[in-house]
């Protein structure tokens, strides 16, 4: 597939038209089919898995694994606790987001991303004409490897930023690998099988978003209904103010807020490793009329050259191999997400 041309990036962010106008949506973020936000959506019972027991060996985890395999077979997503990461962290991390976005325009305006790029400040790509936009700013950089980090990115105001947000993609490698571990051990596999798929090149990028008030949240989509194209991603949520929706069932889904807890979904990458085992969830952000809300979410994501595909194991008579060989999955996953299309469409045998 040929690489995507962007057209000429949005000149003005959500945040100033929300500024500008609070009353009305430009005509380019109205779409059909966001439903009645009126009417009250069911809650998704999101099972909650303590990490601490997944990373030990003592004969109460056994359970916790038979609970990770069906809650990412059902939902695709878990709300970790015992992550290890300590509630005042995290508030601090919520904070310097706050602090971030509360800046003056011109200030953000510096850390600009540039045309055909995803990393820096600003809108999503526009792809075509007709592209329906989403109701958010983002802040978008790359924390790991290290040397793969774009410091002209990088927010130096508040000063904190840099450290805290070094920090916590630390911490998150922790998790990662107690959680890639734990995963394949679920399905009685060698605890290695999926993180040696991940690859030690692989990269993780962060995800700042800020979704200002919307006036017609009946109309306006905060991020349209996609999955994800990572292995693995985790969101800490915004502390007060719900948005993300799930779609199980041909039904949406309100996602909780639990404060302390970080909510990990599996991404495409991760489907197609298990040989659909685990589900990859659609999911959406819807806005609202009365609030606005940041959240941060991290995207686990192996090397382009790196080959994904089903483990062998989990490929029998009954369960016959789903998907191909991928490489650099991600380049497929943005051209396909902007056209509002599902990229594991490609990866189908």
């Amino acid at each position: 597939m040929a690489q995507p041309i962007e057209l000429q990036p949005q000149a003005i962010t959500v945040q100033e038209l929300a500024a500008i106008n609070s009353r009305q949506v430009p005509e380019r973020y109205i779409r059909e089919g966001v439903g009645d936000l009126d009417a009250s959506f069911p809650v998704l019972d999101v099972p909650t898995i303590d990490l601490q027991l997944l990373a030990s060996s003592s004969s109460t985890s056994g359970d916790e694994f038979d609970k990770l395999r069906s809650a990412l077979s059902s939902y695709g997503c878990i709300q970790a606790i015992n992550h290890g990461i300590t509630s005042a962290f995290l508030d601090k991390l919520r904070e310097v987001a706050r602090q971030f976005f509360a800046l003056p325009s011109e200030e953000k305006k510096k850390y600009s991303r540039e045309i055909g790029s995803i990393e820096g400040y600003g809108n999503d790509m526009i792809l075509s004409e007709h592209q329906i936009l989403d109701w958010t700013d983002r802040l978008y950089l790359i924390l790991r490897p290290e040397d793969k980090q774009t410091l002209k990115f990088w927010p130096e105001n508040p000063e904190s930023f840099g450290g805290i947000l070094n920090d916590y993609s630390t911490k998150l490698h922790v998790i990662l690998e107690v959680l890639l571990k734990a995963m394949a051990r679920s399905l009685n596999l060698e605890e290695n099988q999926f993180l040696q798929q991940y690859g030690d090149q692989a990269t993780m990028q962060a995800r700042f978003n800020f979704y200002p008030i919307c006036p017609r949240p009946d109309q306006v989509l905060g991020v349209k209904p996609h999955a994800d194209g990572s292995v693995i991603t985790m969101l800490l949520q915004d502390k007060e103010v719900e948005g993300l929706q799930v779609l199980k069932d041909d039904q949406w889904f309100n996602v909780p807020i639990i404060p302390q807890a970080l909510l990990i979904n599996i991404g495409d990458q991760a489907e197609i490793m298990s040989n659909g085992i685990f589900k990859s969830p659609v999911h959406r952000v819807v806005t609202n009329s009365e609030r606005e809300r940041i959240t941060l979410a991290v995207f686990c994501i192996p090397h382009p050259d790196q080959e994904i595909q089903p483990v062998e194991k989990l490929i029998n008579e009954t369960h016959p191999r789903l998907y191909k060989k991928v490489k650099d999955y991600v380049s497929l996953y943005f051209q396909y997400y902007q056209q509002g299309r599902r990229p594991m469409e490609a990866a189908l045998i």
